[in-house]
């Protein structure tokens, strides 16, 4: 837990990271919801 700590605050790159890590999930499961309600039967 130390090791990301340090990586997410001690270097500007791993929070870079880590921010387009966690957007990326982010869409994904914005799309993933998006096509699960959409292929629903009306």
């Amino acid at each position: 837990m130390a090791f990301w700590l340090d990586l997410m605050f001690g270097h500007p790159i791993g929070f870079m990271s880590m921010i387009v890590i966690f957007a990326t999930i982010g869409i994904m499961s914005y799309l993933t919801w998006m096509f699960i309600s959409k292929s629903k039967p009306q």
